[in-house]
């Protein structure tokens, strides 16, 4: 069992989110390629999101971002509350240690659920678990929007289930270009007509790489991986 001393009431930032990211390989620089083709200088794996500590750290991220939005609508009264939401599967833990966070932290008592990927057949049924979403306006919690595709088949699980959706944060934007001149996010945010935000940025990796935050680890700090996500940002960037 490992111990190690934690703040008693740790708070989110983009540096200490990256710096444990890297740590725990969760974002690698280097070079990938990815499904579009392109050969990208770094990788984001939430699935490695998988110790205590970073899920507490992301959780108080998202839970900070929703209770900033909350306060700037005032969307939440005592006739109106929030639910949130975990898309399938990566983000039903996302979800759950959110909800926890905003009680904890910020003292929402949200409601919380998300989807399965394949509709259950016998006991309760359906493809929905947890909160009621019905007639309400639910965020929508992911790791990354990359085409925006299983995003697209979330929002309509949700609608089909009678809720609307009232925005979506997730923890990094690539801020990259898809096929047309705006990214996944953009599009989304356009279409649906809602906030979509980031925890973090390709902008934020390159202000880490930039300063002097990597000088404790030598690995993280290298002035030819700063050139290549800058180049990347460039080339792809939006």
């Amino acid at each position: 069992m490992s111990h190690v001393s934690r703040p008693q009431d740790p708070t989110f930032s983009s540096h200490q989110f990256i710096q444990l990211a890297l740590d725990n390989k969760v974002l690698k620089f280097g070079e990938f390629v990815l499904k579009s083709g392109r050969i990208s200088p770094y990788f984001f794996n939430a699935g490695l999101l998988a110790t205590g500590e970073m899920l507490s750290l992301l959780a108080r991220g998202y839970a900070d971002a929703l209770a900033e939005q909350m306060n700037m609508t005032n969307d939440v009264t005592d006739e109106q509350e929030l639910v949130i939401f975990g898309a399938a599967y990566k983000g039903i833990p996302f979800v759950a240690a959110t909800a926890q966070a905003l009680w904890l932290h910020h003292g929402i008592n949200a409601k919380w659920g998300y989807n399965r990927k394949e509709a259950k057949t016998h006991g309760e049924g359906g493809n929905l678990v947890g909160a009621d979403v019905s007639g309400k306006a639910v965020w929508v919690l992911d790791d990354v929007i990359t085409a925006g595709t299983a995003m697209r088949e979330v929002v309509e699980i949700l609608e089909q289930a009678g809720a609307s959706v009232a925005g979506i944060i997730v923890a990094l934007d690539r801020k990259e270009k898809g096929q047309a001149e705006h990214s996944a996010i953009q599009e989304l945010a356009a279409t649906l007509a809602v906030p979509v935000r980031a925890l973090v940025d390709i902008d934020d990796l390159i202000s880490y790489l930039a300063d002097d935050h990597g000088a404790q680890n030598g690995q993280h700090k290298d002035a030819t991986q700063l050139a290549k996500m800058q180049h990347y940002r460039e080339q792809y960037g939006v």
